[in-house]
């Protein structure tokens, strides 16, 4: 329900805790019934207020969802440079051993991001349209943190592979370009998944996110660090 009366943020201070709200409105809306069946009036009515004085704060809906998309990697990021300090670097393993560490650090990856559902969901809205109803400073102004996070990850798994720089980019940016599309294949709380497991010709249908991207994590890992480590044809 709106509130004729709901009064305009006047500082900077008020701004920020107004917009704050509209995140979280829209952060508990996504989160309970997935990005894509969220409303820019949904999201009014739960913050209280109406859309026209909503969208002063915030250019479209687009742009609020592309605000937690920017947050999300953000949190990600810093999770998975966490774990990936504890873990043991693989650069001079071989055979069992280093599949076996390159599998260890895929899973770091895959858990971390099943962990967030709602940053899954939003990495397979992003490119599809989070990006397409916003202004250009905006996409740019996403894109900026997105590859800084990219960045920094990147350098978190050359601490511990032997991968080059391009190489350890490559699996940040497939970690979460396969998380985002099999959460939706997975489509985890929704009637399309209960009817996948309920039907017996169906069920092979069900995709479980975090093993399927574990193993694809892992055999990528494992070909970079191959290949890194081959010395060249006629050596």
């Amino acid at each position: 329900m709106t509130d004729p009366d709901f009064q305009r943020a006047r500082t900077p201070e008020a701004k920020r805790a107004r917009e704050n709200a509209i995140l979280a409105a829209a952060e508990r809306l996504a989160t309970a019934n997935g990005v894509r069946a969220v409303t820019v009036t949904a999201i009014a009515d739960e913050v209280g207020m109406h859309k026209s004085a909503m969208l002063r704060y915030f250019e479209t809906r687009e742009d609020i969802f592309l605000r937690l998309a920017a947050d999300g990697w953000q949190e990600w990021s810093a999770e998975v440079r966490s774990r990936l300090d504890a873990v043991r670097p693989y650069a001079d393993a071989a055979g069992p051993e280093r599949e076996k560490a390159a599998r260890s650090i895929a899973g770091v990856l895959a858990h971390s991001l099943v962990a967030r559902p709602l940053f899954c969901d939003l990495l397979a809205h992003t490119p599809l349209n989070l990006e397409r109803n916003v202004s250009l400073d905006t996409v740019r102004a996403f894109k900026l943190r997105a590859i800084a996070e990219v960045a920094e990850i990147g350098t978190a798994l050359r601490a511990v592979t032997p991968l080059d720089a391009d190489q350890a980019r490559s699996v940040a940016v497939t970690a979460t370009s396969m998380a985002g599309a099999l959460w939706q294949m997975a489509a985890p709380g929704t009637t399309l998944r209960a009817f996948y497991e309920t039907d017996p010709e169906l069920c092979h249908s069900v995709v479980e996110v975090e093993p399927r991207l574990t193993d694809i994590l892992a055999a990528l890992l494992t070909g970079y660090a191959v290949a890194s480590t081959t010395p060249p044809v006629g050596d």
